[in-house]
C-alpha cells in the first residue's frame, strides 16, 4: 500500500526526493502518513482535493482487499 501512494506521489511532485511514507497499523485501521515538501503540498492534493481523494480511494480499495481493515491517508504539512 505504502508503496503505491509513495509511487503516485513522486510522479506528481517536483522533488520526489523528499516524498516520505509512514505506515502505522492500528487495530482495525491502517494510518498512512505522506509528507512531501512544502512547495509540493498543491500538487498532491490537487484542485479541490481530487488528487488526495483518488488517493483515498485506491488506498481504501487495497485495504478491504488485503485484510478487511479501514484505511486512512494523512498528507502531513
Amino acid at each position: 500500500m505504502e508503496e503505491l501512494i509513495a509511487f503516485i506521489a513522486r510522479s506528481l511532485v517536483d522533488q520526489p526526493d523528499a516524498v516520505r511514507v509512514a505506515r502505522t497499523d492500528e487495530d482495525d485501521a491502517v494510518i498512512i502518513e505522506l509528507t512531501v515538501a512544502p512547495d509540493d503540498l498543491g500538487k498532491v492534493i490537487g484542485k479541490q482535493g481530487r488528487t488526495a481523494r483518488a488517493m483515498r480511494s485506491l488506498l481504501a480499495a487495497l485495504a478491504a482487499k488485503d485484510n478487511n481493515k479501514r484505511s486512512r491517508l494523512e498528507i502531513v504539512e
